[in-house]
């Protein structure tokens, strides 16, 4: 049965704010849900804790402060926290939804992974970390549950000091241990305490887990895995893949030191390690290319990328829900967990009882090692003699020059597949296949990765769609709608766009504007003033049914003096419009000074025809003949339509025109 059907949550309005849409997953702590921010209009993920925990007052207000710590964050590899609030029992975190899996599904669907590429998934877990630490913060958890990876080959961090507020619980007490076995410090296991350098320890496991894909230690019971950590050594990840080479197994080493002090001192110390680390690697083209220590590029990694059934099914939920489980169960090493340090089995000499063991030297071991200082040697002596170069940093050249200059270093050189930038421009090398600083045989192939510069996107096609189902369209190819203005059109139905600005499949950058002409619908133009044979052809063109009457008025005969529709009015297609013209005076029209006999007439000239010109050009021939203009926007064309009036006028007489 699908529990989210019955999940009492589900459809409710958490805070009059957050709608419950569905259970995402559910843990020992808390239940995640995805929701709808009602108020912002976005699709945010909700943790909501568990009753047990939010009956408690201590917990609550640890929990508060811990929200505020981690919304104030902000970095591209941690999950953002929007908002902490209270509803009745409930007590909640509204937090950014990221839609792909957990670390923990990669590992069930792949195995272990390549060197390359599990520091390509860890070093942006200690980008995040190491702006936590620089703010104070510990995230005290630090798992594959809790690194999320988005559809989109983004890495995130999640879960920041929920255990910190735990720790605030009446539940637990002094003696209890809170985290993950399988990735707990020695110190949190023998004292409690943890310090930045507890994150370091419980990345330098999961480093090694993603390498070898499984967890350096396992036992019959949480206390006998939490043994191992205080009073082993972690072994070399090479000792279980013969392939990895030195570089990441002192990185592991380093990291997972029983001493704290021996070991980095914060997270963002061990990412610097962690680069140089994944720097010296050599390129096999099968897991990427890592663009630095806060991301990875899409599609970075290989293998298929839907959550396994498992996941789906709420074994491995995202947002790190984590297990908090009471004493005495037999949580997996992977699961968070209170349990009593009382439980760890240490002898009477301080060494736990079913682990005291003697020394005893290994001899293989020892002639294995002798072998590999060989080895290096004989490497150093092979690169001395010229047979290894490094590659060149050709990041930021023009390809061209990037091309001759690794030639003239004796590689082959490849232009591989440009990629979209939005800061290189077009044409200059992104990156490079080796990497920069990667020693390989002269005459080895060297592929340079050429940027395509900003992505450019082509306007879509709109016109016809209403305002709402355009600005989702343009938003959705990664544009944005700009300013939105209304003009009338005969033939787009009011509401719906009439063309875009720029024009369609004009390509834009990524994230441009879109403007957008929405029709106002049919309306009716305003032809007074205009001579009745132009506006009765024009209306008549535009596909409206026209009827004239005359009247007797003291105008020039034949100009419409009145309409009805009015102009602007909003029409129908192929409606009648009533024109009322004008036939002069009943006791004949006169020029205003024929029955003035103290002035003379004026001079008459000819009136220039300037239909169907370019209503600027118009204007200038009209007051170059002597007349006054006046311009009229009827149809929003450059052309002149309209002219009245015609004929011989005195000079100085005012002309209409219409476009």
């Amino acid at each position: 049965m699908d529990t989210t059907l019955t999940d009492p949550l589900v459809g409710q309005v958490l805070d009059g704010r957050y709608r419950v849409e569905s259970r995402i997953a559910r843990g020992g702590m808390a239940s995640v849900y995805l929701a709808l921010d009602v108020r912002l209009d976005r699709t945010v993920a909700v943790k909501v804790m568990h009753r047990s925990l939010a009956e408690d007052p201590q917990f609550v207000r640890r929990f508060i402060g811990e929200a505020k710590s981690v919304a104030s964050l902000s970095h591209p590899n941690i999950v953002h926290v929007f908002d902490q609030g209270t509803d009745g029992a409930h007590v909640y975190l509204s937090m950014e939804y990221v839609p792909g899996k957990t670390l923990r599904d990669v590992l069930r669907l792949r195995g272990r992974l390549p060197a390359r590429e599990a520091l390509e998934m860890v070093i942006p877990v200690l980008a995040a970390l190491g702006a936590a630490h620089q703010a104070g913060m510990v995230h005290r958890d630090v798992k594959p549950e809790n690194v999320l990876l988005t559809d989109d080959g983004r890495v995130k961090v999640v879960d920041f000091g929920l255990a910190r507020a735990v720790e605030a619980t009446n539940q637990t007490k002094t003696g209890m241990m809170i985290g993950t076995i399988g990735y707990m410090s020695p110190e949190q296991v023998t004292t409690g305490t943890a310090d930045v350098r507890s994150d370091v320890y419980a990345t330098g496991i999961m480093l090694f887990e993603l390498l070898t894909g499984r967890q350096p230690y396992a036992g019959e019971t949480p206390m006998s895995v939490a043994y191992r950590h205080v009073h082993e050594t972690v072994p070399a990840p090479s000792s279980v893949v013969p392939d990895i080479p030195p570089s990441i197994d002192a990185l592991v080493a380093a990291a997972t030191d029983k001493d704290p002090a021996r070991r980095p001192a914060d997270a963002t110390a061990m990412l610097v390690a962690a680069v140089e680390a994944h720097r010296s690697l050599p390129r096999t083209g099968a897991t990427g290319s890592y663009t630095g220590p806060t991301g990875l590029q899409p599609g970075a990694l290989t293998g298929p990328t839907a959550p396994p059934p498992a996941a789906a099914a709420g074994t491995a939920p995202p947002y790190g829900t984590g297990q908090y489980l009471s004493p005495g169960a037999q949580p997996g090493a992977s699961h968070t967990m209170i349990q009593p340090r009382s439980d760890l089995p240490i002898g009477h000499d301080g060494e736990p009882a079913a682990r005291r063991r003697r020394f005893r030297p290994n001899w293989l071991v020892l002639g294995l090692a002798l072998v590999m200082v060989a080895g290096v040697a004989l490497t150093g002596w092979w690169f001395s003699q010229g047979r290894y170069v490094k590659v060149p940093d050709l990041v930021g050249r023009n390809v061209k020059v990037a091309r001759q200059q690794a030639q003239q270093a004796g590689f082959e050189v490849r232009i591989g597949k440009a990629r979209f930038d939005d800061k290189a421009a077009k044409d200059t090398v992104l990156d490079t296949d080796p990497g920069a600083g990667a020693e390989i045989a002269r005459g080895s192939v060297v592929t340079l990765i050429p940027s395509a510069g900003p992505e450019t996107i082509p306007v879509p096609k709109v016109e016809g769609l209403t305002e709402a189902d355009a600005r989702a369209q343009v938003a959705e190819v990664g544009l944005v709608v700009g300013r939105v203005s209304k003009s009338a059109s005969d033939t787009v139905p009011r509401g719906q766009v009439i063309r875009t600005s720029p024009m369609v499949g004009k390509r834009i950058k990524k994230g441009g504007t879109v403007n957008l002409v929405i029709s106002a619908g049919l309306l009716m133009p305003d032809v007074t003033q205009m001579m009745r044979d132009q506006a009765e052809k024009f209306l008549r063109d535009k596909g409206f049914n026209v009827q004239i009457d005359e009247t007797a008025d003291n105008t020039p005969p034949g100009t419409v003096i009145a309409q009805d529709p009015s102009g602007g009015s909003e029409v129908a297609a192929g409606a009648v419009v009533h024109l009322t013209v004008s036939k002069g005076p009943d006791t004949g029209w006169h020029w205003p000074w024929e029955n003035d006999n103290s002035e003379a007439p004026p001079d008459f000239v000819v009136v220039p025809d300037v239909r169907f010109k370019d209503v600027n050009d118009a204007v200038s021939e009209l007051k170059a003949a002597g007349f006054q203009v006046k311009v009229r926007n009827l149809v929003g064309t450059r052309r002149v339509v309209g002219e009245n009036p015609l004929g011989q006028q005195p000079m100085g007489t005012r002309i209409t025109i219409w476009h």
